[in-house]
């Protein structure tokens, strides 16, 4: 007996992605998003940053994601990737926590701060490469301050701060 055909999955949903890309360019969150276009969280961050498929026939598709997160000038509080590879350097090099502040121009203790979040067990290396995606996942994206986005809190601050 032949079996029946097996559906070969959901139809692209090329319009929710581009709705999903377009309220996250809002400055919506993830969560959020999702809901209002219907798809699972998991689902929306796959479509952000990408993702690879293995066929059954053992080949892969690779899906691009729907939008670069990073942004094209970051400031310059925030280490920079060539900053985090010379920290590299000087730590194989062998030199002091203080030493690599100088050669930098940055305060010791940010230099500590970052071998110390970095750094990957068991052997304890700092990978600087590793430290920059890490370091652009944590950062924050840009969005409207509390003030800005509740207009009766606006209004009574700025009602207080006329009466000083």
């Amino acid at each position: 007996m032949k079996r029946p055909r097996r559906s070969r999955g959901a139809p692209p949903k090329n319009a929710a992605r581009a709705h999903d890309d377009q309220l996250m360019k809002q400055g919506m969150g993830n969560s959020e998003a999702c809901r209002i276009v219907g798809i699972s969280r998991s689902s929306g961050t796959r479509w952000r940053h990408g993702h690879t498929v293995v066929l059954k026939s053992g080949d892969t598709r690779k899906y691009a994601p729907i939008s670069r997160q990073r942004p094209a000038v970051i400031s310059a509080r925030f280490l920079s990737e060539s900053e985090r590879v010379t920290i590299a350097d000087l730590l194989h090099a062998r030199l002091s926590i203080r030493a690599i502040a100088l050669e930098l121009g940055r305060s010791p203790s940010t230099i500590s701060r970052e071998i110390r979040r970095n750094r990957h067990e068991p052997p304890g290396n700092y990978r600087p490469r590793t430290a920059q995606r890490s370091a652009e996942r944590r950062r924050t994206r840009q969005r409207n301050g509390k003030i800005a986005g509740n207009p009766e809190l606006r209004e009574f601050v700025r009602e207080h701060l006329e009466q000083r």
